[in-house]
């Protein structure tokens, strides 16, 4: 078969090593040819790519990003996308294609399914957020990130009795920051799933401080958002995909703890850096059996589906039932930080 493969939205610790086992389960189980085309969906738009052989692909394990590029482009939202999408799998005779991607790359794949699109999904987001998988590849690599980060800053922030908000990546769901926040010991770890009052984070801050600790991490998603009326928050802007355009939040508690409590408070945004860099071994051995598995489905016919991680094992489910809703933090486990909260 000629299998296309393309990897959309942000970029995500793992990408490569996804590619990387496409191509080796392709060529070596299959004789297949992979076609990696580039920049997302723009590749397929524009025809760009190239071909993804073993050879291409050796040493690429370890390293973060995308060798074959990535973008938010979307062929619903691009004029004649579709078309010119049908047009270049038909060029290169491509009998199938693995869109490997977030929330928006796997809502339009869905879509390309319903018009009659044969196509796998592999789902990929820092964020974890994506639906009928328990663990999406990045994830773990983003946490360790912002953990490391963590512990480097609760010495910094001992030796000066400050208190140190660390702002981390979390559109709509604070899994990063939850995790990271239990794993780095903060003292309040803020996320979307639940409305803040700053007079609360105060108080916790205060109360340690006043027990003795001269020192406080507050973890904050950047899509955190404090309970209506009770602070000001910047005003928030879209970009040219229609996502909001997040970040801020970081500043706004920042000035809060310092000016409630008299505490010297920095801020620290980790940023793109969650996104960069070598995946861990977990991230390569899920991200390797998510490119084999998307293989096998595209050789049984399963199109529609997207490859997920389900109790220590990759499944197959519907890619519509996977972007229908986001998967929030549970409540079970936001308890489990706020026991460490103060």
């Amino acid at each position: 078969m000629r299998i296309g493969v393309l990897t959309g939205g942000g970029d995500s610790p793992g990408l490569n090593a996804v590619l990387r086992a496409i191509a080796r389960r392709g060529e070596r189980t299959f004789g297949d040819e992979i076609f990696g085309f580039l920049d997302g969906w723009s590749g397929l738009i524009d025809d760009r790519s190239i071909l993804l052989d073993i050879e291409r692909c050796r040493g690429i394990l370890p390293r973060g990003g995308t060798i074959i590029g990535t973008s938010r482009v979307q062929p619903f939202a691009t004029p004649d996308g579709v078309h010119r999408v049908q047009a270049t799998m038909q060029r290169h005779r491509i009998d199938a294609l693995v869109c490997i991607g977030g929330e928006g790359t796997l809502s339009a794949t869905s879509e390309m399914f319903d018009i009659g699109f044969p196509v796998v999904g592999v789902p990929k987001t820092i964020d974890n957020d994506i639906g009928g998988t328990e663990m999406t590849f990045g994830f773990e690599t983003a946490v360790q990130i912002a953990t490391d980060a963590i512990d480097r800053l609760h010495t910094t922030a001992e030796s000066h009795h400050r208190v140190m908000v660390v702002e981390v990546m979390g559109r709509h769901a604070g899994h990063i920051a939850t995790w990271a926040g239990l794993a780095g010991g903060a003292t309040v770890t803020l996320v979307p799933e639940e409305p803040f009052v700053i007079e609360d984070v105060c108080k916790r801050i205060l109360r340690r401080h006043g027990g003795g600790r001269f020192a406080s991490i507050v973890v904050v998603a950047e899509g955190a958002e404090p309970v209506p009326g009770t602070i000001g928050v910047p005003e928030r802007t879209v970009d040219e995909f229609g996502h909001v355009r997040l970040g801020g939040i970081g500043n706004v508690i920042a000035q809060e703890i310092e000016a409630r409590t008299g505490i010297e408070t920095r801020l620290t945004i980790l940023g793109h850096v969650q996104r960069g860099g070598t995946p861990t071994a977990f991230d390569r051995v899920i991200s390797s059996w998510f490119g084999t598995a998307a293989v096998d489905a595209v050789h049984d016919g399963a199109f529609g589906q997207m490859v997920a991680w389900e109790n220590g094992r990759v499944v197959r489910v519907p890619i519509a039932d996977a972007v229908r809703n986001l998967k929030r933090v549970s409540p079970e486990l936001l308890d489990v930080a706020r026991t460490f909260f103060g």
